[in-house]
């Protein structure tokens, strides 16, 4: 188990936190202790009222609120909501915390399960609690005896926190209208486009597309593309560009068209030791699985630590790949690790046929529409066909959207015989 202790300003900006993700779906306020009703009985209002009221008794506490997380191996997926509570009321009270009121949330947005406590740093007397070096004392005291009476794996198993990837508040999927646009694309930038290796733009949309952004070029002629320049968006829970672009230049860190190409130069030597787990575990993987089902490659990959993108037309047909090793923070699109690991060689040794080229396509089409059987309907016209051609042959991660708010704007033309003094 680890512990991780955070304090600051405002319990309502920490209350609310947790309570928009009990909104989201993605947790649940499962517990509280010494409120003076059950969890099930009390509004928000309520829960959040019972904190500020004991705040009152202290108004000279600034950083009044706590903020605590109790982190569990990847491997405890089973841990119950009883044992939950019992440990969230163990750890309080080895602490200093234990009659205080706290609210106990359960989160289910990563990858390990955990759990958020949410106190405050005033007694019932009105008394400041003094937290300086809690974590390194009674926190760690408390872990330790923790894992020992409930059986938990030891913190020390890992080498150190990054080993379950564990921070304060993780990045998460944005969800539009949540938070304010620019923080909330911002928030993840600063953390992949440091941390990840890509050497494209399509690279780097791939793993921004995991969290709800995409990347914006413009189309090929268009002013923004001959111009370098570069905006960032959200996308909905479909995939589709909502609210307004941001310009990269508009981010303090400038996230830019030149900047990213200076990174996309020393990410070509930094990620080329790393293709290699990358091609085992495919080759792994499919090796197990003989006639293996994408989807099942897609799941398959993930445990290894590695997402498969696949690039889909409109009707489904694939026509390219992007692997994205979470351990190693590499992006390879398949053609990047060699031919035998792109969308078409996937495919075939998937055991599909896939239809990536002229050849192949003029093929398709010939027998779908020479090889009639007896009243035979066909599925698909000439001109169907040849749109989902084009759309496979496509450059990857084109963009077609152009904001207004990014377009130049027009001058507009004097008429002939008219004046600007009327």
């Amino acid at each position: 188990m680890v512990a991780i202790i955070n304090t600051g300003h405002s319990i309502r900006a920490i209350f609310n936190y947790n309570e928009n993700k009990v909104a989201q779906g993605i947790a649940q306020c499962i517990g509280e202790g010494n409120y003076p009703m059950d969890i099930d009985k009390m509004s928000p209002n309520f829960k959040l009222n019972m904190l500020l009221k004991q705040l009152e008794l202290n108004e000279n506490v600034t950083r009044n609120s706590v903020h605590i997380s109790l982190n569990f191996d990847p491997s405890e997926k089973e841990l119950t909501k009883e044992k939950l509570l019992d440990i969230s009321k163990v750890y309080m009270d080895k602490i200093g915390f234990g009659s205080h009121p706290y609210l106990i949330y359960q989160h289910h947005d990563a990858g390990h399960p955990h759990i958020h406590i949410v106190s405050i740093k005033v007694k019932s007397d009105g008394q400041r609690i003094d937290m300086q070096n809690i974590g390194r004392n009674q926190s760690e005291t408390a872990r330790k005896e923790i894992e020992t009476q409930f059986n938990l794996v030891p913190a020390q198993r890992h080498k150190n926190k990054t080993d379950l990837n564990l921070l304060p508040i993780p990045i998460q999927k944005i969800q539009y209208g949540t938070i304010d646009s620019k923080k909330a694309i911002s928030n993840i930038l600063k953390n992949v486009i440091p941390t990840y290796k890509f050497i494209t733009i399509g690279e780097l949309n791939a793993v921004l597309n995991l969290y709800n952004i995409t990347v914006l070029q413009g189309k090929e002629n268009s002013k923004m593309f001959l111009h370098k320049g570069l905006a960032y968006q959200i996308l909905d829970a479909n995939k589709k560009p909502i609210g307004v672009p941001i310009k990269a230049s508009s981010f303090h860190f400038k996230p830019t068209i030149s900047n990213l190409e200076k990174r996309f130069e020393s990410n070509k030597k930094a990620r080329i030791g790393d293709m290699i787990r990358v091609k085992n575990a495919i080759d792994l993987t499919l090796l197990k699985n003989t006639k293996t089902p994408l989807f099942k490659l897609e799941k398959e990959m993930l445990k290894a630590g590695i997402s498969v993108i696949y690039r889909k037309s409109p009707q489904g047909l694939l026509y390219g790949i992007t692997y994205i090793d979470h351990q190693t923070k590499c992006v390879f699109n398949g053609s990047a690790l060699g031919v035998k690991y792109s969308a078409k060689a996937i495919q075939e040794r998937c055991g599909i046929a896939p239809v990536l080229n002229n050849k192949t396509t003029t093929n398709f089409k010939e027998t779908a529409l020479t090889s009639k059987p007896k009243n035979y309907k066909p599925f698909i016209t000439d001109d169907e066909l040849q749109t989902i051609i084009d759309q496979i042959l496509q450059p990857e991660y084109s963009q077609e959207y152009v904001s207004k708010q990014l377009k130049g704007r027009r001058k507009k033309r004097k008429r002939k015989g008219t004046s600007d003094n009327l």
